[in-house]
């Protein structure tokens, strides 16, 4: 009963974030200069002040910034993403047309960042100061400091540019007709340069988490007392340190989870990826005010959707932890 009250309290709480959320993005996005009606205007070398009007009524612009406010609250509220111009297709159909695309890169790069991150944070807290801490904590600098983008075209230059081991851009090979484990195969290959480059960054972050969190736990009375009591090393470091030291890996993981969709921009823009990220961007550029708006919510809904997974998975983990 406690469980469901706190699952429902945080729902509560999640869609206040969500109206808030909406709203911020509603007025920052008719903050920025221009407007759909002046780039499609511009595309069309339409300088006509009654088309330029008509197309502003068509749209809605015309009425007071408070009126287009609450009538996109209002469409919000009824699951109603609103329609792009540009596309001329729905918004909720054209977000989920690239979503698969975004989940796929981005939970493949997470579930490869949180495992290699651990590992390597656990093997460098094995031997604090050791020739092999020193080697993982400078790479994990090295990652972490480097720009995604960077990396990305450093990927595709090495990769497929030298080595031709890899495909650099895009979700398939266009026009090969494959279907079923072919189809599969082709779509992995494709996934391996974005997945490794977008998961190298929050890598490099488990790993350092990882290894802090281990040496922290390791000088606990109860770690002091198992050494005591002769149980194997081994079995301390696994049972004992690792253990507990994840739980602040576990929060920082769950907060990641949601950013990385909304992180993913610049990945899916330097590999041609069709994803939501890519999307956003193509929106941005165009002024696609229902399009960006609708990214938006969707990127911070899911945010907000794998914070309540956390919630959860952090009682899992650690059996003490009260709701």
């Amino acid at each position: 009963m406690k469980r469901l009250q706190f699952m429902l309290t945080r729902v509560a709480q999640g869609l206040v974030a969500l109206v808030l959320i909406a709203t911020v993005n509603f007025m920052l996005v008719r903050a920025a200069p221009g407007d759909p009606v002046s780039v499609m205007a511009g595309e069309a070398g339409a300088s006509d002040q009654q088309f330029v009007d008509q197309l502003r009524r068509e749209f809605g612009l015309d009425q007071p910034l408070g009126t287009q406010l609450a009538t996109y609250l209002g469409h919000v509220v009824r699951l109603d993403l609103g329609f792009s111009y540009r596309q001329q297709q729905p918004v909720a159909k054209l977000i989920a047309d690239r979503l698969p695309a975004t989940l796929l890169l981005t939970g493949s790069a997470f579930v490869l960042s949180l495992i290699f991150g651990v590992v390597l944070g656990a093997l460098a807290a094995r031997k604090p100061g050791s020739w092999l801490d020193s080697a993982i904590t400078v790479v994990a600098l090295v990652f972490y400091a480097t720009p995604l983008y960077w990396l990305a075209m450093m990927a595709v230059l090495l990769f497929t540019v030298q080595m031709n081991w890899l495909p650099g851009f895009g979700y398939m090979t266009v026009g090969s007709g494959l279907s079923g484990l072919s189809l599969a195969w082709d779509i992995a290959q494709h996934l391996v340069l974005p997945s490794l480059t977008l998961a190298l960054f929050f890598m490099a972050v488990y790993a350092r988490m990882t290894r802090a969190s281990m040496l922290e736990v390791a000088q606990m009375d109860f770690v002091k007392t198992a050494r005591a009591k002769g149980v194997k090393p081994g079995r301390i470091q696994r049972a004992h340190i690792l253990r507990n030291a994840l739980l602040p890996v576990v929060t920082l993981a769950g907060i990641q989870a949601g950013s990385m969709i909304g992180g993913a921009v610049l990945t899916e823009t330097v590999f041609a990826w069709p994803g939501i990220g890519r999307l956003m961007f193509d929106a941005l550029l165009q002024r696609d005010y229902n399009l960006l708006l609708g990214c938006f919510l969707v990127t911070a809904a899911m945010a907000i959707l794998f914070n309540l997974i956390t919630d959860l998975v952090y009682t899992l983990v650690d059996p003490r932890i009260r709701l």
